[in-house]
């Protein structure tokens, strides 16, 4: 289906039939087609009537999301194509809403997938009905009881990798709102006999392979096993690994979920421990041994097996070798004690094994049922899902699935009854006339099979308890006897004379009729699985065990609770469980999933035709479809009805305003069908052959082409209309705007123009009045300029007259006058900026004004500094002439200098007045600190450095220990003598001490700084202040310092440093230290 379409119907685009009771004609051969067409098409769901089939893709499909799971949600089951959560919805809201208790039966053969059905229709109600932490709480635990019960009671068989081996009946609580409170699961028949022998290509129950390998060693150690497969005779190895199934996560996942559902850790660790139990003792093996009376005796081969199990189980392991080797035998008031031969040994092991297995199996539903039981005792609603075994027919049927064939018997009888009651219901709910169907009623064959008297489990439970010698054919002999005549019972050896000849039967065997077809039974095994004896004596001696769950799944072991009555038979108790589960789905609403297997090879994309036929033919679909089709094959509530086809009536197109039962009759009268082809009900028009339903979908096909076509048209119509008034609208805001933009422009143009001449008009006044202004300046100015010249006459007159003598002196000066004067001008605008580094200066502009122009460069030069200087503090003052002091003492000396020019010298490192580390060298202090940082201090003896704190105040030089703060050493200004240090770019420094003096009685002091140029220059600075003597600041790279009684020579060298720009000091002999400088 496209992804933007959407069905309002099972009918549209429908793949097939969606419903076979559609099918047109109904036989087997279009029944498989129908099937297969949809199988292809990955339509893997069909109706039949109510019932969905469901056939088994073998792959994953995009079909089960959440988005779907909202598709299905609260719609009519025929509104979707068909899907398992169309029933699902349809069984849930019918419990929530109309208060009717459901059940849903899932059938099928092995492999069919009911397993996975029952998983779906769990997880959809969980989807779908409320939310809430306790809710959730309860749906979680229903979901995880699965991966618990699958792993202990499913297994891998030829068929199918994941096969339940046991039947499931869960009943689902709910509340008056549909919330789920909890459940009870109820099993039946567990194939106990896989737990000591599997078919070739089976597996054991997938919980031993999970163990194995999805158990730490520890615990593995624990329980006493080996992760090999090989070590158990229980497991087969021809199947021990199932492609895509990993069994270690597996185990993890199932041991998630028993904590989820609520099992303790103790009680976990007691089920692993059983497992341990059943798989060690398929290793247990026997020898004969004779005795003296001559009778035959077992003994156990290797006791190494036993006691490890009766270290895990608690038990003792004389009391539980005897057990194997004895069996004690009471009548009355005596108790006989009789020897085991081998055989017999190994019956009893086996026995064991299969009991110990069932039984934990059984307590494994009990304890779930107890986590996920309904806390409350309110009126609860309840939906059951039953997964239980579908109809088998192998080449080899044993006791088995004669059990399993009667259980889907009785199925097939409640699943006839309860759709002739459902139809028949609701023909009288609707009022239409109830004709009698005939079908085939297998209450015959169920009858043959459970009659108290004449019933074939009579005779087995009759043969198994009465005395003398009782076998497989002495119980086959009675059944030709009592059963020789019925019409479903068929045997070689019976008084039936037409099976005499009957080559196909062998002599061992006998045949019943089911209503899937006929199924040939081996007689051997049946008394004995029908018996499913366990001795005494291995009850009594688990019954013994210290382990609380192994004594608890033996209680007739009790010696106090000791019952001679013989325990009932497994048929027996299957039937009592049948009769029990039957009269429970009779109560309730029932829902049907019929699951096929599409092929033996669990490959997806293949249709068997043979196989889907034979699953057809046992599972009575063919039968079910023609007891839908009995009456009417289909049926429709009246208002989808009429929507569906009101477009084939004029009077009901487009819109019906009546009744809609009223629309319907007025359509069907003007389509002139048959009377008897339908009939109207109260709220439903029933439709008696598919054939006119498919009439109707032809004529709405059609109708609805037509109508397609029709509404192109007018769709056309109106497109086009709307079109051409777009363009009229558009064409007529077009020409108004046009309009708009012509006489704008035209308007534009005028303008232009009138502004042009406008313009040339004023330039011809305005150039005819500068013309006459022009005419008049130059006449003023030929009088001003005539009158100079008279002037300039006159006065030359006069200085010839008085002045001829001195005229080129004064000449002279005039001009130099003015040439300075132009001078002082021009440097006034030119003068550079006020920063003393601004090295900026004007050209000279004449030569003879050389050195003025320097001496005046020279006077601005010391002006502007001196302005600079007035802006400074005292603070800043002190700051200039330390660095102008470390200028003098290092510049083009020590290689370390540049980089400390853009430094500012901060003196005190270390903020030891805020620091309490340091609060008592704050309080020995008294003078003000000038430099407090921390140094390096070099060990005399080798070289290596302690961090020290370096404190210069105004008298004295102090040394303190970082951590501490504790004075190490205290020296006088007056008595350092001598800096030393290398010209290279280190820290390293030397002071040097008077000699005699108290402070150099260990000798002269070697530091390393990264403030070298700073401290060197404060020391200088304040030592010439206090003693009026300059410091001796010696810059060598190679020079002598005095430790203790000798003199070191202290050399720095160039070399690569590990550990990259860092200087090294290392002691070389006692006369040379060594300074490695990168």
């Amino acid at each position: 289906m496209a992804k933007m379409e959407v069905k309002t119907s099972l009918l549209d685009n429908m793949i097939g039939v969606g419903d076979m009771v559609l099918l047109e004609p109904l036989n087997e051969e279009s029944f498989i087609d129908n099937l297969k067409k949809r199988f292809d098409h990955n339509e893997i769901y069909t109706y039949i009537g109510s019932v969905v089939i469901s056939v088994n893709p073998y792959r994953s499909l995009p079909i089960y999301s959440p988005e779907k799971v909202e598709d299905y949600r609260n719609r009519n089951f025929y509104e979707l194509s068909p899907h398992i959560f169309a029933l699902s919805d349809e069984a849930y809201r019918s419990l929530r809403d109309q208060d009717k208790d459901q059940c849903i039966l899932i059938t099928g053969e092995s492999g069919a997938g009911k397993t996975e059905a029952s998983k779906l229709v769990m997880s959809y109600v969980a989807a779908v009905c409320g939310k809430g932490a306790e809710v959730n709480q309860v749906k979680e635990q229903l979901l995880q009881s699965n991966p618990v019960l699958e792993a202990f009671g499913n297994a891998k068989t030829v068929r199918n990798d994941n096969s339940s081996r046991f039947g499931k009946y869960m009943d689902i609580e709910f509340d008056f709102k549909g919330d789920p409170l909890g459940g009870v699961i109820s099993n039946y028949l567990l194939e106990k006999s896989r737990v000591v022998k599997q078919p070739r290509g089976e597996r054991n129950f997938h919980i031993f392979y999970q163990l194995l390998s999805g158990a730490s060693e520890d615990l593995l150690h624990k329980l006493r096993l080996e992760r090999d497969f090989s070590r158990y005779n229980y497991l087969s190895l021809d199947s021990a690994k199932v492609n895509g199934v990993d069994d270690a996560a597996n185990f993890r996942t199932v041991r998630n979920a028993m904590q989820i559902v609520g099992f303790m850790d103790h009680e976990a660790q007691s089920v692993l421990e059983v497992i341990a139990a059943v798989l060690k003792l398929g290793n247990i093996e026997f020898k004969p041994e004779s005795r003296v009376n001559g009778l035959d005796e077992s003994k156990i081969k290797d006791k190494n097996e036993l006691k490890e199990i009766c270290e895990l189980t608690g038990i003792d392991q004389s009391v539980l070798e005897r057990a194997f080797s004895f069996r004690t035998v009471e009548a009355k008031q005596e108790k006989v004690s009789t020897t085991l031969n081998v055989a017999q040994a190994y019956y009893a092991r086996d026995a064991l094994a299969k009991n110990l297995y069932s039984r934990l199996f059984s307590w494994l539903v009990n304890r779930i049922n107890e986590s996920i039981k309904a806390q409350t005792k309110v009126r609860k609603k309840v939906m059951g899902v039953l997964d239980i075994y579908g109809f088998e027919i192998f080449e080899d049927n044993s006791f088995e699935q004669f059990i399993i064939n009667y259980c889907n018997e009785k199925l097939q009888q409640i699943f006839i009854e309860l759709t002739l009651k459902e139809e028949q219901e609701e023909y009288i709910r609707e009022d239409i006339e109830w004709t009698h169907i005939d079908y085939f009623n297998n209450a015959v064959i169920c009858d043959l099979i459970e009659n108290n008297t004449n019933g074939i489990l009579a005779m087995l439970d009759e043969e198994c308890l009465r005395p003398g010698t009782v076998t497989d054919d002495t119980f086959l002999e009675k059944l030709n006897q009592v059963c020789a005549t019925h019409q479903h019972f068929e045997s070689r050896m019976s008084k039936c004379s037409r099976f005499l000849n009957d080559t196909s039967l062998p002599h061992s065997c006998f045949r019943i009729q089911h209503y899937a077809g006929k199924v040939m039974y081996q007689v051997e095994g049946f008394v004995d699985k029908n018996n499913d004896l366990l001795y005494r004596d291995l009850s009594q001696a688990m019954w013994k065990a210290s382990h609380s769950l192994i004594k608890a799944l033996f209680p007739e072991g009790n010696p106090a609770k000791i019952n001679l009555k013989r325990p009932p038979t497994a048929g027996s108790q299957f039937k009592a469980s049948v009769a029990t589960l039957m009269k429970n789905l009779q109560t309730k609403n029932p829902n049907y999933i019929r699951c096929i297997k599409p092929n033996d090879k669990k490959a997806a994309h293949i249709f068997n035709d043979a196989l889907v036929c034979h699953q057809i033919r046992y599972l009575g679909l063919l039968e079910n479809v023609r007891v839908r089709r009995a009456g009417y094959a289909f049926r429709q509530a009246y208002e989808p009805c009429l929507e569906r086809y009101k477009m084939l009536c004029k009077q009901t197109w487009p819109h019906w305003k009546g009744p809609a039962r009223a629309g319907v009759e007025v359509l069907f009268n003007e389509l002139e069908f048959p009377v008897e082809e339908y009939s109207f009900g109260r709220s439903k028009i029933f439709i008696r052959n598919p054939r006119t339903l498919f009439k109707l979908e032809d004529l709405r096909k059609r109708r609805l082409e037509d109508l397609a076509t029709l509404i192109q048209k007018i769709f056309r119509g109106w497109k086009c209309r709307t079109h051409f008034l777009l363009m009229k609208k558009s064409q007529i805001i077009i020409a108004a705007w046009y309009r708009r933009y012509s006489q704008q422009k035209k308007y534009q143009q005028i303008k232009s123009s009138a502004i042009v001449i406008q313009s040339f008009i004023r330039g011809w006044k305005a150039r005819k009045i500068l013309r006459e202004l022009k005419h008049e300046k130059r006449c003023q100015e030929a009088v001003t300029t005539i009158a100079a010249f008279w002037h300039g006459t006159q006065v030359r007159r006069e200085y010839r007259k008085f002045f001829r003598a001195n005229a080129g002196k004064k000449i002279y000066e005039f001009t130099l006058q003015r040439i300075v004067q132009k001078y002082f001008l021009e440097m006034k605008n030119k003068m550079p900026s006020l920063s003393p580094i601004d090295k900026n200066w004007p050209a000279r502009p004449y030569l003879f004004l050389d050195s003025t122009h320097k001496e005046l460069k020279r006077i601005f030069h010391l002006w502007r500094c001196k302005k600079y200087r007035d802006q400074f503090t005292d603070q800043r003052k002190l700051i200039y002439e330390e660095k102008l002091e470390a200028s003098e003492l290092f510049k083009d000396k020590k290689a370390l200098y540049p980089s400390s020019v853009g430094q500012p010298f901060q003196g005190a490192y270390l903020e030891i007045s805020k620091d309490p580390k340091y609060k008592k060298l704050k309080d020995a202090i008294e003078e003000k600190i000038i430099i407090a940082e921390v140094v390096n201090k070099i060990n005399r003896a080798n070289g290596k450095c302690a961090s020290r704190i370096f404190l210069l105040t105004n008298n004295n030089l102090l040394l303190a220990d970082q951590k501490s703060g504790h004075i190490k050493s205290e020296v006088p200004l007056g008595d350092v003598t001598k800096v030393s240090m290398s010209s290279q770019n280190d820290g390293f420094f030397a002071v040097h001490l008077k000699e005699g003096s108290g402070a150099a009685s260990k000798g002269d002091f070697l530091f390393s700084s990264d403030h070298l140029i700073e401290m060197a220059t404060k020391l200088y600075r304040t030592t010439l202040s206090q003693t009026k003597q300059k410091l001796n600041i010696e810059i060598s790279d190679e020079f002598l310092v005095q430790f203790r009684q000798d003199k070191v020579c202290v050399k720095f060298i160039q070399g690569n440093q590990k550990n990259g720009s860092v200087p090294t000091c290392k002691r070389k002999n006692n006369r040379l230290l060594e300074v490695a400088v990168p």
